[in-house]
């Protein structure tokens, strides 16, 4: 019976850890853990256990194991900032004509006639960005004329404004934008410019061909 036990705690012997029991004869048995009962010593290993006179024992020694190694630091992944998605010289028309009550198409026509849709455009008498402010109306209406949202709102605001001014007249507000609100006050209507007439036809045709437009005065 001892036997039998001795053989089973040896093949055991490869699947727990703990301590070797070195018995005088030489031979070396892996065990769970041992305990001491007066002049016996049982050895554990899983569920059951061997026992042994103590005078069969000659020591204890722990069960050397390999230290399992560290794992090797990880570089954390690089942050990545995500940069926001600047809107479209589109997306600030269209949400400068909505919030002042102005036909989309109608600024979107001015846009493309004022900078063709480039927010960096500046013209050689000195009109700035996508809806070509000057610098004394940029000032005037407390802008950055040179930042593409505060230039497009400004801008639909100060065409808002010149409709009121001229009770909702588009080709007089479009003369006023082109041309100043004084140089249209001083003619009592459209000034004779070329420049003026033109742009202001430009603008219409464009805004003409939207199904939706209403007719102009």
């Amino acid at each position: 019976m001892r036997l039998l036990g001795l053989l089973l705690l040896w093949t055991a012997a490869t699947a727990f850890a703990g301590e070797y029991a070195i018995l005088s004869s030489g031979a070396r048995l892996l065990v769970d853990r041992h305990e001491l009962d007066g002049a016996r010593v049982r050895l554990y290993s899983g569920p059951g256990f061997t026992e042994f006179a103590a005078a069969e024992i000659r020591t204890f020694e722990p069960e050397e194991t390999t230290p399992t190694p560290a794992p090797a630091p990880v570089d954390p992944p690089p942050l990545v900032v995500p940069v926001p998605r600047l809107p479209s010289p589109l997306e600030l028309a269209d949400a400068a004509a909505d919030k002042y009550g102005l036909p989309r198409v109608l600024l979107r026509s001015m846009m493309a006639a004022e900078s063709g849709f480039e927010p960096q455009a500046v013209s050689p008498k000195g009109a700035i960005g996508l809806m070509q402010l000057m610098p004394s109306t940029a000032q005037d209406l407390g802008v950055d004329p040179y930042d593409p949202a505060q230039n497009v709102d400004a801008a639909a605001r100060y065409l808002r404004d010149l409709l009121d001014k001229y009770h909702g007249a588009l080709r007089h507000a479009l003369a006023a934008y082109n041309a100043g609100p004084a140089v249209v006050d001083k003619y009592n209507g459209i000034p004779p410019f070329r420049e003026t007439i033109n742009y202001i036809y430009r603008i219409e045709k464009a805004y003409k061909a939207d199904p939706a437009t209403p007719p102009t005065r």
